[in-house]
């Protein structure tokens, strides 16, 4: 069964790396699916397209800079004869003589898509001997790695394109206006300090976004586009929510917990007769 957009090919991957250990989030500084774990200094980046090309594979070569990690992942269309579907064997080779990992999703109808790993991915050395190559891959990595943690989610599809993302700066902005819209109208100390977000005020000087309308010197309030904004994205908000709430909820001490003795003696008599053993007559 063919797919008709790269992004379906985003749920049963993701998955895949979930079951290995794996936090994923999509669309994470142009890499279509980023994965961390605990045990692994390097992150996992997998590029997605529904079939094997040159562009997939620069992709590849290219994210070899932030990571030894990579993964091509593509469908494997049963369906199709000829062309590139025929050559899997030389296409792993090719990507094994790389470094780079690749895998394909098979879909069926009636049961959940395969995914078939055809090569892991090996440890690279830099492609060019200069340094700076080097250390400009080192800055982007770190890029990477504080724009996945400063996600409190994955609300992201890989493989989108002329797409609204939602990146860790979207997330902050957002916690802006949704604390503005609590309040009607604050200042950028107030809101940093209620969301959390040390560059609030930053935020709400550059206003990228135009939710935000500055009404006099630290005074701001939420525009309609922000209004709009808050709805558009108010599942990631409510999730956010829930966060905090198991976060900031107090824990019950149950030593604390008095019960008078006379009261524990008059639910052990009620309680008795349906907990001893019914004698035979």
């Amino acid at each position: 069964m063919a797919v008709q957009y790269e992004t379906e090919l985003y749920s049963p991957v993701k998955a895949f790396f979930e079951r290995r250990g794996y936090n994923v989030k999509a669309e994470v500084k142009h890499c279509d699916l980023v994965g961390v774990k605990s045990d692994q200094n390097e992150p996992l980046i997998v590029e997605m397209k529904k079939t094997f090309n040159l562009s997939l594979l620069l992709q590849g070569m290219q994210r070899l800079k932030l990571s030894p990690f990579v993964y091509l992942a593509v469908e494997r269309n049963r369906s199709k004869r000829g062309a590139v579907n025929q050559r899997w064997g030389e296409l792993t080779a090719l990507c094994r003589q790389l470094g780079l990992g690749l895998l394909t999703v098979t879909f069926y109808k009636t049961k959940a898509p395969l995914i078939d790993v055809l090569c892991e991915p090996a440890a690279q050395t830099p492609l060019s001997g200069s340094s700076s190559g080097v250390r400009k891959g080192g800055i982007r990595r770190q890029r990477l790695l504080r724009e996945f943690d400063e996600r409190s989610g994955d609300y992201n599809t890989g493989g989108s394109t002329r797409r609204q993302l939602v990146t860790a700066y979207r997330e902050k902005a957002l916690r802006i206006a949704s604390a503005l819209r609590a309040q009607g109208e604050s200042s950028p100390a107030s809101l940093a300090k209620q969301t959390s977000v040390g560059s609030a005020a930053a935020i709400l000087q550059k206003n990228y976004y135009g939710w935000f309308e500055r009404l006099s010197r630290g005074r701001y309030v939420l525009t309609i586009k922000g209004v709009q904004a808050l709805t558009e994205h108010a599942h990631m908000l409510e999730d956010n929510d829930m966060i905090e709430q198991r976060i900031n909820e107090p824990e019950i001490d149950i030593s604390l917990i008095h019960v008078d003795d006379d009261r524990l003696q008059h639910i052990a008599e009620i309680a008795e007769p349906y907990l001893l053993p019914k004698r035979n007559v």
